[in-house]
């Protein structure tokens, strides 16, 4: 499943290296730490190597599902 948008994008990159040691999981805030929690590393790999060029910075209110 590819990432919605930049933001969602860089959180599972954030997430992505902490689950394979390279930053501290006492590092990452917010979104990217719960999606530390929940996802699995291949998920994670997904969503972070998703192509940023036509993504919406931020998925808007209303288009959330």
């Amino acid at each position: 499943m590819p990432a919605k948008s930049k933001a969602q994008q860089m959180a599972a990159g954030a997430a992505l290296a902490a689950k394979r040691g390279e930053t501290k999981k006492s590092e990452l805030k917010g979104a990217s730490r719960s999606m530390y929690d929940s996802m699995s590393e291949k998920q994670l790999d997904e969503f972070a190597s998703t192509k940023r060029k036509g993504k919406p910075e931020h998925v808007g209110e209303g288009k959330r599902h």
